[in-house]
């Protein structure tokens, strides 16, 4: 089992910056890919951004120059620099752990930003 703690969700006027970190504990693989998602009411979760053990990083196009994913492998924590943010990008984000075939999801954090 691994537990994901999220924290630094909040609200921000367009063009702010907010971070994001996840903290990942319990049975943690030493190679996993950890991740940030998003979700609108009614509708689908999407990807935001990810990150491999090793450093690899992938992004969604509409966050590509805005947002910057990172971790710290000793601490089993990812981060989300958020900066530029736009009304659109209001969602509840979620990070996610998978790693030995096991996806596991943290509860959310609520990103709200305002015109």
């Amino acid at each position: 089992q691994v537990q994901l703690v999220e924290s630094g969700g909040g609200l921000v006027q367009a063009g702010g910056s907010l971070r994001l970190s996840c903290a990942a504990s319990g049975s943690i693989f030493s190679i996993n890919t950890m991740g940030w998602y998003r979700q609108l009411p009614g509708k689908q979760r999407e990807l935001v951004a990810t990150i491999t053990s090793g450093g690899s990083t992938n992004y969604a196009d509409s966050v590509k120059g805005r947002f910057t994913i990172s971790r710290v492998n000793a601490k089993n924590t990812v981060y989300l620099q958020m900066n530029s943010l736009k009304p659109e990008d209001t969602a509840v984000y979620y990070c996610k752990y998978r790693g030995g075939a096991y996806d596991y999801w943290g509860q959310g954090t609520q990103v709200t930003v305002s015109s």
